[in-house]
């Protein structure tokens, strides 16, 4: 008595278990580097009673650091580049401009940004300080 053959096909179905638990690693990365990315630049503020920011995302963060150095969103700018970069900014996104400045810059280099950015038309921009410590 002869057994029956059998005829093997190729299975046409992905595994896609292996791509699930790749997926859910990464995910895991990515939730716990997230947080630490936005580490932003190191600027000492001035102290003042104020409100919190509630959602940061939804502002253009121009920065002054003790150096003199001008950042928006972490990208450098000379004073003479700062109107022009935020008449591209107010063209494209509808965002409200924070201005950092490390508390030991001069006034007047405050001020010059100010001038720039009413140049650029920017009227509404928020001074950030670090709240009072007790």
């Amino acid at each position: 008595m002869q057994t029956p053959k059998r005829e093997y096909t190729t299975m046409s179905d992905i595994n896609v278990t292996p791509f699930v638990d790749v997926m859910l690693v990464l995910l895991v990365i990515f939730m716990v580097t997230a947080p630490m990315l936005h580490e932003g630049l190191d600027v000492a503020l001035p102290q003042a009673k104020g409100e919190m920011i509630k959602d940061e995302a939804s502002y253009v963060t121009l920065t002054i650091n003790k150096e003199g150095q001008i950042f928006i969103d972490d990208e450098l700018f000379a004073i003479n580049e700062v109107s022009e970069e935020m008449k591209r900014i107010k063209t494209h996104w509808d965002k409200k401009v924070l201005l950092k400045a490390d508390k030991q810059i001069h006034y007047g280099l405050v001020v010059e940004i100010l001038a720039e950015l009413r140049e650029a038309g920017i009227e509404d921009v928020g001074m950030m300080t670090e709240p009072l410590s007790e």
